[in-house]
C-alpha cells in the first residue's frame, strides 16, 4: 500500500498541509485530502478514524490549529500511524497551544509530531514509514537526502568562493 490520508480541521489548514501533500506526490505516493473536524464533524472523524485501515491508507497525517484535536481524536480510534502537524492558525496562541495538544498524548495513544507548520517534514516520514517496507519509494527517499547533501555542498562552495 503507497497510500497517505492527508486530513485538517478546516480549509484554512491546507496552505500548511499542501507541503505534506507536495513532497508526497514527488515520491509517488497516493494521497488523498479531506477535512475532517474533530468539533464540527465529529461522526465523519469517527467514520474516517474507524475505517482508514480498511481503506488503503498506510499512514495518516493529521493538521490541526488551536486545540488541535484531530490527530489525537484520529490516533484513538485507528490502528495506523498518525503524524501530527500542528498549525498556526488565526485563533492559536502563538502555535504553542497546537503544539501541546498533538505532542501530550497519553500512553498508548501515540501521535508523531513534527514542528510547528511542518506538513513537510511530516509528508517525508510518511514516505518513510511507507519506505521500510516498499524499496521503490526507499529509493526516492535516498535521492532525496543526497540532493539535500549535494545542496548544501554546492552552498558551502559557493560561500567560500565570496571570501
Amino acid at each position: 500500500m503507497k497510500k497517505v490520508a492527508v486530513i485538517m480541521g478546516s480549509t484554512s489548514d491546507l496552505p500548511v498541509m499542501q507541503e505534506a501533500i507536495d513532497i508526497l506526490k514527488e515520491f509517488g505516493i497516493t494521497v488523498d485530502v479531506d477535512i475532517v473536524s474533530a468539533h464540527r464533524t465529529p461522526e465523519k472523524l469517527f467514520d474516517f478514524g474507524k475505517n482508514a485501515h480498511t481503506n488503503g491508507y498506510s499512514v495518516i497525517i493529521a493538521g490541526a490549529g488551536g486545540a488541535a484535536h484531530l490527530p489525537g481524536m484520529v490516533a484513538s480510534l485507528s490502528p495506523l500511524p498518525v503524524i501530527g502537524v500542528p498549525v498556526k492558525s488565526s485563533n492559536s496562541i502563538d502555535g504553542w497551544d497546537s503544539v501541546l495538544s498533538i505532542l501530550q498524548m497519553p500512553g498508548g495513544v501515540p501521535v508523531a509530531t513534527v514542528a510547528l507548520n511542518g506538513a513537510k517534514n511530516a509528508g517525508i516520514l510518511a514516505a518513510q514509514i511507507i519506505g521500510s517496507s516498499d524499496a521503490e519509494v526507499l529509493n526516492k527517499i535516498q535521492s532525496y537526502k543526497e540532493g539535500l547533501k549535494e545542496k548544501v555542498i554546492k552552498g558551502a562552495e559557493e560561500v567560500r568562493k565570496m571570501k
